[in-house]
């Protein structure tokens, strides 16, 4: 299949319907090449010359507003949502061990005592 047009169609209506490739109608041709084709596209950088493109003949074409809305609103992750490790928390007043490091006696969480109840204080009972 070397029509471009006929699988970019097939990309399109993958994500504009939000179904999985293996239900890509025939009329696009094999999923497996529009997925493919998908595929390269992405990892070569197409795509983010086709969106360049657009956006500077649009933006030359005084079809874009760019105006911007910023909401101060605050969204915070759950304490599981992360995937890094956490660090232990040094003291720059405390002593190093072996290796250098300055290490400070704590809890769970790496937090102490003293620091543990501050920050329990500030709480309101909610999650």
């Amino acid at each position: 299949m070397s029509d471009h047009r006929q699988v970019v169609e097939g990309i399109i209506y993958r994500y504009r319907c939000g179904i999985a490739w293996r239900d890509l109608p025939a009329s696009f041709g094999p999923w497996q090449t529009v997925w493919k084709r998908h595929r390269r596209f992405s990892g070569d950088g197409t795509w983010d010359a086709i969106l360049a493109t657009l956006l500077a003949q649009a933006d030359a074409g005084h079809q874009i507003d760019w105006t911007l809305s910023v909401d101060s609103t605050i969204n915070r992750a759950h304490q599981h949502a992360t995937n890094l490790p956490r660090e232990p928390k040094t003291d720059p007043n405390s002593e190093p061990d072996a290796t250098g490091a300055a290490l400070t006696p704590s809890g769970p969480g790496g937090i102490d005592a003293s620091a543990r109840a501050e920050a329990d204080a500030g709480r309101s009972g909610r999650c």
